[in-house]
């Protein structure tokens, strides 16, 4: 560990976060095992960081109370798992972006993993890759307008803007705004959210994985 990841994780503590640093993706993995009960209830938002760590194999596995966004064959099971995730006992999921200061900072497009991540499951474990570590808000928001955005657009298979770019529409205006952008129909960027000091000490873990880990 390094000594801005060191500062970073102080920062998070700060912010009433617990900080967690792993080396490897096979240690991050088996650091969520334990942090999830056997027989709680639990979920994920979208997120290749989640697969790449191993963390959707761990919970799928038969030892949790899985609720599986995969199995959603109509849009109408999908809206109802996601009002159910609001109640789990523990809500995975990765972070756009994180600022040296100890900020989370994420953009959705439902909005159901920007809701689980400010209220509603007792347990929030954020997955982040080294790669996701940015100096502070500004760079946040450019990240994802320049990375984020993009990269899960094309993976998606979506007709945005940004997927055919590369990038956000709205950084061909001199002082683009955070919220600016296209206004396709498939628009990923719709609800933003700054996770910064906690009332619920260690509601939130962060886990810091020193590998390249998603968009």
């Amino acid at each position: 560990m390094n000594d801005n990841i060191s500062a970073l994780m102080k920062n998070l503590e700060s912010n009433g976060m617990k900080p967690y640093f792993c080396e490897t993706n096979e240690e991050a993995v088996k650091l969520i095992e334990e942090l999830i009960p056997k027989g709680a209830s639990v979920t994920h938002g979208g997120s290749v960081t989640l697969g790449q760590v191993g963390a959707v194999e761990l919970i799928s596995g038969g030892d949790y109370n899985y609720l599986d966004r995969s199995k959603c064959a109509t849009r109408e099971e999908q809206q109802k798992l996601y009002r159910d995730s609001f109640f789990c006992d523990v809500y995975l999921t990765s972070a756009n972006a994180v600022t040296e200061n100890g900020e989370l900072y994420n953009v959705d497009g439902n909005a159901n993993r920007v809701s689980c991540i400010a209220f509603g499951p007792k347990s929030v474990i954020v997955v982040v890759g080294v790669n996701k570590i940015v100096k502070n808000l500004d760079e946040a928001v450019l990240r994802v307008k320049t990375v984020c955005a993009p990269k899960n657009a094309v993976r998606l298979s979506l007709d945005t803007y940004c997927a055919k770019k590369g990038q956000c529409v709205s950084l061909s205006k001199e002082c683009p705004g955070m919220s600016d952008g296209c206004h396709s129909p498939q628009r990923i960027c719709c609800s933003y959210l700054v996770s910064g000091q906690q009332r619920e000490k260690d509601r939130i873990k962060v886990i810091i994985v020193n590998e390249e880990l998603g968009y």
